[in-house]
């Protein structure tokens, strides 16, 4: 009798176990689809900062909508109904733990700290593998079993992690480029060239920790007649970086080559050249470099300056909390082949979040002969440059900086570059404080204003910086700055009066124009007057092509003359 009925008791236990999963199946198809959310807590210039990261499943390249209800009338009949509409559209283009930084690819109205951002769903995602992914980026996989126990095939639940995104990656430009420059208003100037133009961003190169990012503009050979001055595209070619560097988390070794920042050492502007570090523990770097000074807009600039030197770099803590970092070095430079100067540098840096921020650079020369012409004098040992910061951020849409800046010796930047803005840091002495106000509507002001303390003044006088950035004007996508600079300084005295603009129609085609106007007299040159207008073009023809142009218009007491240029080449 036990015999008979057991068949019967177990098909019944089975028909009510397949019942219940069907239910289960039907109930969990009803539900509505629950997608991962994040919260916006800080938006700057089209970037958005999401609360949420690796952790919550976030990627480099997936894709978020930010939706807001509203009130619409219906159709038919009388009253409002809560309606939500899509606002922006995100891309996530870097993640951390709890964090990611994303783009707003396209706006419809302003952004908001508060607004939720929802993951987009691709088509055949099940929604059960994103809350699934995590830190371990394990990716789940279904499995169908025909026999044997459940329990003993559950330990295959992840295969293999995909290759990181970074891994790899390939992107960048290489063209030919063909210039001519004309002078004008009685200037004999006269140039025709053909170069090479390269931007590149390869990442883990073959799979390997080397990385080789930067832009580059170079000639091939060049015909000119009269004066062989650098035009202003000259000099802000310069500007450029261009390096392959190595970083690997789980070597000691660091280095990197090219037209560089050292990394640890910033205040030493551009080197062309490398560096060599080790890492040792967890907080110290020790490293070495060597190069020449390119950058015209150096404090101390020199194109014939060659430096080297050694250095440690001491640094820790959170991007989320308190961090620090503090380097200390000493170097040597040399004008050709005749030692210039030995000098010891610092540089640190205090950081708390995005609320406040404290960063000085010094350095020190040891005593030295300066030779001008047949005189020679002898310095004693001291502070050659200094500069200290305070920023803080109290709230998102406004920052606050009090700076001092120092020079013991007149620096030698290029003045022709005063009017692009790039010399702002350096046109100020002493005390300065400055804010800036991000407004509704993609509107920001922004100011500084100080005090020189020039020695053997009788007056103290006034620096000034005013400007204003609109993200759009009147709905045509045009972006524009304008600011107004008055400064007098040790080395040289002035103003200068700039505008820029610049409009993307899509992705395929960006424009882009700056003007200038001004006045600059130092006794590291003859007065300088001029005016320019500088205007550029950047077209993708299709998938794998480029054009790319430019005509810089430059009238001034030193330089007068027209220059264009053209770049065709290959995207990739």
């Amino acid at each position: 009798m036990e015999q008979s009925h057991s068949p019967r008791l177990a098909r019944r236990w089975l028909a009510v176990l397949l019942g219940c999963s069907l239910a289960l199946s039907a109930a969990r198809a009803q539900q509505p689809e629950s997608r991962p959310a994040f919260r916006v807590k800080y938006i700057a210039d089209g970037t958005v900062y999401l609360e949420g990261g690796s952790g919550g499943g976030l990627a480099v390249g997936q894709k978020l909508v930010v939706k807001r209800s509203g009130t619409t009338a219906p159709r038919s009949g009388s009253g409002e109904v809560q309606a939500s509409r899509i606002i922006a559209q995100l891309e996530v283009v870097s993640v951390a733990e709890t964090s990611a930084v994303c783009e707003a690819r396209s706006l419809n109205a302003p952004l908001r700290v508060g607004d939720m951002a929802t993951l987009v769903i691709e088509e055949g995602q099940p929604q059960a593998q994103l809350g699934g992914m995590g830190t371990s980026r394990k990716y789940p996989q279904l499995i169908a079993f025909s026999a044997g126990d459940p329990l003993d095939e559950e330990a295959r639940e992840a295969v293999p992690r995909p290759q990181l995104p970074e891994v790899n990656r390939r992107h960048g430009r290489v063209g030919v480029e063909y210039s001519a420059l004309a002078g004008r208003n009685g200037s004999s100037m006269a140039n025709r060239q053909v170069g090479l133009v390269a931007r590149m961003e390869m990442t883990r190169i073959g799979g390997s920790y080397w990385n080789f990012t930067g832009y580059w503009r170079g000639r091939l050979n060049s015909r000119s007649s009269g004066p062989g001055t650098a035009t202003l595209n000259d000099l802000l070619n310069r500007t450029y970086h261009l390096s392959l560097n190595y970083s690997n988390p789980m070597s000691h070794w660091v280095a990197g080559v090219g037209r560089l920042f050292v990394p640890w050492a910033s205040s030493l502007s551009t080197i062309d050249g490398g560096y060599l570090g080790r890492r040792m523990g967890q907080v110290a770097t020790l490293g070495v470099f060597a190069g020449t000074t390119p950058d015209p807009t150096s404090w101390n600039y020199n194109p014939n300056r060659r430096i080297g030197g050694t250095f440690v770099n001491l640094e820790g803590g959170s991007f989320e909390a308190l961090r620090f970092t503090s380097t200390t070095g000493v170097a040597i430079s040399t004008i050709g082949s005749r030692p210039e100067r030995k000098f010891a540098f610092f540089e640190n840096g205090l950081f708390y979040k995005r609320f406040v921020s404290v960063y000085h650079t010094l350095e020190a020369d040891a005593p030295r002969d300066i030779t001008v012409g047949t005189q020679t004098t002898h310095t004693s040992p001291g502070v050659s440059r200094s500069y200290l910061t305070l920023r803080v951020q109290p709230v998102s849409r406004l920052t606050l900086d009090l700076s001092h800046n120092y020079f013991r010796d007149l620096p030698t930047f290029d003045p022709r570059l005063v009017g692009t803005g790039l010399l702002d840091n350096l046109l100020f002495q002493g005390f300065s404080g400055g804010a800036r106000l991000d407004l509704p509507l993609k509107i920001s002001v922004y100011s500084s204003v100080g005090r020189s303390s020039r020695t053997g003044d009788i007056r103290h006088s006034w620096n000034q910086l005013y400007g204003i950035t609109l993200g759009e004007i009147w709905g045509t996508g045009i972006r524009t700055d304008l600011r107004y600079s008055k400064f007098d300084s040790s080395f040289g005295r002035g103003d200068y009066r700039a505008l820029s603009l610049s409009r993307r129609f899509g992705e395929a085609l960006r424009w882009e124009v700056q003007t200038g106007f001004q006045n600059f007299i130092s006794p590291l040159a003859a007065q300088t007057h001029g005016q320019f207008v500088n205007t550029s073009m950047d077209w993708f023809l299709g998938q794998h092509f480029f054009l790319e142009g430019g005509y810089t218009w430059q009238r001034g007491d030193q330089q007068n003359y027209d220059q264009w240029f053209m770049v065709l080449g290959r995207r990739f």
